[in-house]
Order: structure tokens, then C-alpha cells, then sequence
């Protein structure tokens, strides 16, 4: 896959801290992490995925195959050593499916209000199927301001909710949308998490809603060594909505586990 938009922010020779975004989002999603970047010494690289923003769209479904492997490639591209790799939601699907295919690429996970994949039952990877629909029911943005009300918790401000809807109604777009749903839908890597082997921090916003906190637990119990952390007050875009907790989370895990 070509045409693969990503920003980096840091020095060009520090090591490579790489971002996933979810399944509604872009490159701009890891904006406050920023600073955790100056805190760590690191260089951060967003992308936005094939298929989203400005990003080419790929010439067929890539799959969670297709989606890791384009991951791979700008890993590959922006640094020779092994790089730490954060993924929030479907970019921690894309980020686990990597470091299975890839490990000699990864140095540390970071797997953010993430799951296994909706492939673990038939009505849940239905239910992530019949997203796409819904986006083209409502519209891109009246479905961006439907979901953006399930991104934060109820405490959240109004504006990081309307800044999430037009982040979704800018990031998202068909027949990728709905390649991505079936990405999920298609993922599955409870049997798989075993072989995961570099240190993994699994994080989630406590009050999470769309995956909730028994999700990440599933993923951490699952990898040898895990570290679990939630984020007090936080829903399923933890890294947006209290950035300062989850930098921290993150920044001590790294200087612990991977430093």
C-alpha cells in the first residue's frame, strides 16, 4: 500500500514511539501525546490508515492482515531498531496483529481501549458489520455526532465531543469504513495472545462503553507479563479526554519495562 500519510513529532534520530488510531479517527487522535514525546525523549509517528483522511484509499479490502502489514512498512521506513507501537481501539487490533506477524519490529505494545477483535462470537461481529450501515443511514456527520456521544464519558466537555465528531466526519469514509468494520469483525486473537512476548502495557478508560474495561482485562490476562492500568474517569478515548493520566500511565510504563 501506498500513499500513506503519518506526521512525526520529535528529533529525526531519537527513537520511534508509532500510533495507531481507532476505527473513527486519524493521525491527529495522538495530538497530546506530544508532550509525552518531549517527556520521553522519542520521536512520535501518527498515521492515518490506508483508507482514512488523507491517506490513498487501498485498491481492494486490505483485511487485518493488510491494515498490520501497511503498519509494518512505515515502521520499517522510519526506523531501523525496533520501535514501541501504541494502539487506541482498532489501531490495538492492528498494533497486536503486527507484532504477531512482525515481532522482530516492536520493542514495546501499548494496547489502549482495545480488544481481541469482534470476531469472538457471530453477533458481535455482526453488530461491528452493521456500523457501516449505519454511516451510510445517518450520514457521515450526523453518524460522527451519534458515535462521538459513546467516545468520552458523561462528564466530558461538550467540545472534546464536537472535536472527536469532526475528527470522525474529516477521518472516515466508504468503502474503507466498512472495510475496517470488517477488519474487526474478521479479528480474533484470544488463542493468539500467548505469542505476544514484548512488554505490553494494556490501559483503558475505566468507564469505557464501547470496550469496557473486562475487554482490556481479557487482552492482559491473556499476554505473559502484562501490565494493567485504568484511567480514572476516563471513557474509551482515554488518551484524548485525560491525556495528562494517560501519558503518565504510559511514560512510566516505558521508562520501567522497555528503557
Amino acid at each position: 500500500m501506498s500513499g500513506i500519510f503519518f506526521w512525526s513529532y520529535g528529533a529525526a534520530d531519537a527513537p520511534v514511539l508509532a500510533c495507531l488510531h481507532g476505527i473513527g479517527s486519524c493521525a491527529d487522535a495522538f495530538s497530546d501525546q506530544r508532550t509525552l514525546a518531549e517527556r520521553l525523549g522519542v520521536r512520535l509517528v501518527a498515521w492515518d490508515a490506508p483508507g482514512y483522511r488523507c491517506s490513498a484509499d487501498p485498491a481492494a479490502a486490505p483485511g487485518i492482515d493488510g491494515w498490520a502489514d501497511a503498519a509494518a512498512s512505515l515502521l520499517k521506513a522510519q526506523s531501523a531498531d525496533p520501535v514501541l507501537l501504541l494502539g487506541v481501539s482498532w489501531g490495538g487490533v492492528i498494533a497486536t496483529r503486527l507484532v504477531l506477524r512482525h515481532p522482530d519490529l516492536v520493542s514495546g505494545l501499548v494496547l489502549a481501549d482495545s480488544s481481541v477483535g469482534a470476531g469472538t462470537t457471530p453477533e458481535r461481529a455482526e453488530a461491528m458489520r452493521a456500523r457501516a450501515a449505519d454511516f451510510v443511514n445517518l450520514g457521515p456527520a450526523g453518524f460522527a455526532a451519534a458515535r462521538a456521544q459513546r467516545l468520552v464519558s458523561p462528564s466530558a466537555p461538550d467540545e472534546l465531543r464536537a472535536h472527536v465528531a469532526d475528527m470522525m466526519t474529516a477521518s472516515i469514509r466508504m468503502p474503507c469504513y466498512q472495510w475496517a468494520c470488517g477488519s474487526m469483525a474478521e479479528a480474533n486473537h484470544g488463542p493468539e495472545l500467548g505469542r505476544v512476548t514484548v512488554p505490553t502495557l494494556v490501559v483503558v478508560g475505566e468507564l469505557d462503553e464501547v470496550t469496557p474495561p473486562r475487554a482490556s482485562q481479557r487482552l492482559a490476562s491473556g499476554i505473559s507479563g502484562a501490565r494493567y492500568v485504568e484511567i480514572a474517569g476516563a471513557g474509551h478515548l482515554a488518551n484524548q479526554e485525560l491525556p495528562v493520566a494517560f501519558n503518565d500511565a504510559v511514560a512510566e510504563f516505558l521508562a520501567e519495562a522497555v528503557a
